[in-house]
């Protein structure tokens, strides 16, 4: 049996599972009744997720002490502001927040997703074409070259030479490919945070993941501070959402200044690369006006609004160059068959 810590749930069945909580919780249901009703329908892990709560329930633990067990379908940020929602009484609205923070994370998340599309179907088209190319035209072709021995250019060349690789040693090649795929995915795996890092640092990719990252920071924050979790420790929390290392470390600095007395906006003003000067005035002006958990909510949609557009814009640019690219490629292949049959028929008509 796979161990609590390695289960994890699809998004959609997560929010399907914290939103069914907190309306039969609504209801007055007692939260043990709760636990058998969404049993009786339950498959897969969330089956086994609400057979862990209802054994923990049973023996009198919380639910946050359940949701600690499953650090893959519950983070630490939701696992602290259910703790906080039980020791308050306020477990019902608490799970309506998380229902609907997950319902946009789903929907950031596949905004994300949509801009990504493009690109891979048109590398998977090219990579189709390609294969067909050298698997059934160019062996073909070669059949006619070799038989009226021409002299063939360097690319027509290469393009034979992978071609018979192909078609002649198979098995092989798709061995090789799958070995080639599992070592880049183990030293992915061992080298996760500098490749990602590298990553995250070209130039427009990097201004994307910072928005990203500040929009995540700002919906935990928010989340964080509405279930009366303490300032320094929803910065604490929040900082384990973001990716990039300069906002973590901005965020860590944020915390030590409130630590010292200071407010806020005081330390993320200090952090000018990482944090505009219109969320340190949004803020400065929660902080005045005692709302910082609604600042913070402003804060993230600012940051979902500016992603999209960022998304959009790189689409906008990706699709011409994805275009010129690929159709420079195909060009270049169809002009490495093409150039010898000309020269071949230049041949014939010298003669």
């Amino acid at each position: 049996m796979v161990s609590n810590e390695k289960i994890t749930l699809k998004n959609s069945d997560k929010l399907t599972l914290l939103g069914n909580l907190s309306t039969m919780i609504s209801a007055g249901i007692p939260i043990l009744e709760t636990i058998d009703s969404l049993l009786e329908d339950a498959k897969g892990n969330t089956k086994r997720v609400l057979e862990i709560i209802r054994e923990d329930l049973v023996q009198g633990h919380h639910l946050y002490v359940t949701f600690a067990k499953f650090p893959n379908v519950f983070d630490k940020v939701t696992v602290n502001v259910v703790k906080a929602s039980e020791e308050a009484g306020t477990l019902d609205v608490t799970l309506k927040d998380l229902r609907a923070q997950i319902q946009k994370e789903i929907e950031f998340n596949d905004k994300v997703k949509a801009a990504l599309i493009y690109p891979v179907v048109i590398l998977v088209v090219f990579a189709g074409v390609l294969l067909l190319i050298l698997t059934v035209v160019i062996p073909k072709i070669s059949t006619v070259f070799s038989r009226l021995n021409v002299k063939l250019p360097l690319p027509t060349r290469i393009m034979i030479f992978v071609s018979n690789g192909l078609l002649d040693y198979t098995i092989p090649v798709i061995a090789g490919l799958i070995v080639t795929a599992a070592i880049l995915y183990l030293v992915f795996k061992a080298e996760k945070t500098k490749i990602l890092n590298f990553f995250y640092s070209v130039p427009l990719i990097s201004s994307l993941v910072k928005e990203i990252d500040l929009a995540r920071f700002s919906r935990s924050m928010f989340l964080l501070l509405t279930s009366g979790i303490t300032i320094t420790n929803a910065l604490e929390l929040a900082e384990e959402v973001v990716r990039r290392k300069d906002i973590s470390a901005a965020i860590k600095y944020a915390k030590e200044t409130v630590l010292g007395g200071k407010n806020l906006s005081q330390g993320f003003k200090e952090q000018k690369k990482v944090f505009s000067s219109i969320i340190v005035k949004i803020i400065e002006a929660g902080e005045k006006t005692g709302t910082l958990d609604k600042a913070m909510a402003e804060i993230s949609e600012q940051q979902d609004y500016r992603v999209t557009n960022t998304l959009k814009t790189l689409t906008t640019l990706l699709e011409p160059v994805m275009l010129v690219c690929v159709g420079v490629l195909v060009g270049a292949v169809m002009l490495s068959i093409i150039a010898p049959i000309y020269g071949l028929i230049g041949q014939i008509n010298t003669r």
